[in-house]
């Protein structure tokens, strides 16, 4: 194992950032993906926060969301702005790295160094785009699987994550129940809805409309297709929110003006914040990578490796497991959550579930909340490390 760093490509003007914390495991590491696909000798970039204890089982695996990455804490090497779950991980915070080493993996098919369309394809020189084979959430937890063995660590003290994080962890506690102690999961599903994979499929088709998708070889064309996926993120900005928190903080206030325009700029607040969510996140994720992470996400069906039965997926889980929803969360919904709940339990499975009061829709789990705090310091309060 060595470390190193890369460069990669971001935005419009594809300017040059460096990416650290990787390992490259070793070419004897090939897989099978689920595809059939088999990839090997493949960079899996990474962080670490909080130290590993002498007989390492104070490690806690943080599996991210859809459009999250390793840097949890800290400054984002290209957005400049703070980690994405600065509340809850720290010294002397729910997650305490004063007592826990969290590790963070950027998922297989992400943008920020892991291995991904943007990867060079030794075979032509030439990032592979859609030559990139498809990935699932199973195929990015037997990577995550194959990083913790790489680091010595035969059992987690916990996994967790939310969204597509908690499709994750729900796929490490069915599969490699062996190298997990506990688990939370927040936010999730044990599948894809309908509805779900079709909000995605309008963003992954606005993304490859834009004339400088151009057939997803953009970078070598000198383009990006800013417009489309710009469109993509503020739908699917949409779903991470509530009408009641949309309401409360925006209502149909104006923006910067005092009367209405009519015309088609943003005269209200809510349609120029939209803009700005689609707009900086242009900045900082690969269009590429957008198709295929949601693709994964849609695939997701833990069930259908178990004959369709859900409790049959965790009949070899004897950890703890936490569920969490929220209540104005539509996309995960809370009877999302109890499906799960449920199987846990007909599986004999030692499972609690939280179901907390929110307004802030699905994002709830990544946002300031004392009982979600509460929820998660209390739970890692009990493990035995």
């Amino acid at each position: 194992m060595n470390q190193n760093t890369q460069e990669f490509f971001f935005g419009p003007s594809h300017r040059k950032v460096e990416i650290g914390d990787f390992i490259t495991l070793c070419k004897n590491s090939e897989i099978t993906l689920t595809s059939g696909a088999k990839i090997s000798n493949f960079p899996v970039a990474y962080k670490t926060f909080g130290k590993l204890n002498e007989h390492k089982t104070n490690a806690i695996l943080v599996c991210h969301a859809l459009t999250g990455d390793q840097y949890l804490l800290g400054e984002h090497p290209v957005t400049g702005k703070p980690g994405w779950w600065e509340e809850y991980v720290g010294p002397d915070k729910p997650i305490d790295t004063n007592k826990f080493c969290v590790i963070v993996p950027n998922v297989l098919g992400g943008c920020m160094g892991s291995y991904g369309p943007k990867n060079i394809n030794p075979k032509t020189n030439k990032p592979y785009n859609l030559d990139f084979p498809v990935i699932t959430i199973s195929d990015m937890v037997k990577v995550q699987h194959i990083l913790i063995e790489a680091l010595g660590i035969k059992k987690l003290a916990s996994v967790m994550g939310g969204s597509m994080g908690g499709m994750q962890v729900l796929e490490w506690i069915s599969k490699y129940p062996e190298n997990v102690n506990s688990s939370i999961v927040m936010a999730a599903s044990a599948k894809h809805s309908a509805q779900n994979i079709a909000f995605n499929e309008i963003g992954r088709q606005a993304v490859m409309a834009d004339p400088d998708w151009c057939g997803g070889n953009y970078i070598a064309e000198g383009k990006y297709p800013s417009k489309g996926l710009s469109i993509a993120r503020m739908m699917a900005h949409i779903t991470y929110l509530s009408e009641a928190g949309l309401q409360r903080k925006f209502g149909r206030k104006l923006q910067n003006k005092s009367e209405l325009s009519y015309g088609f700029d943003a005269d209200f607040q809510v349609e120029s914040y939209l803009r700005h969510q689609g707009m900086s996140f242009v900045e900082r994720f690969d269009p590429n990578s957008y198709l295929y992470i949601t693709r994964a996400m849609d695939y997701f069906d833990l069930a259908e490796d178990f004959g369709g039965s859900l409790a049959l997926a965790f009949e070899r889980t004897k950890c703890p497991v936490c569920v969490v929803s929220f209540t104005s969360d539509w996309l995960f919904t809370t009877e999302d959550s109890k499906q799960v709940v449920r199987a846990l339990s007909a599986s004999s499975s030692d499972v609690s579930f939280v179901e907390i009061v929110s307004d802030k829709g699905h994002d709830s789990f990544l946002l300031p909340d004392e009982s979600l705090a509460k929820t998660i310091s209390g739970f890692l309060s009990k493990l035995e490390l």
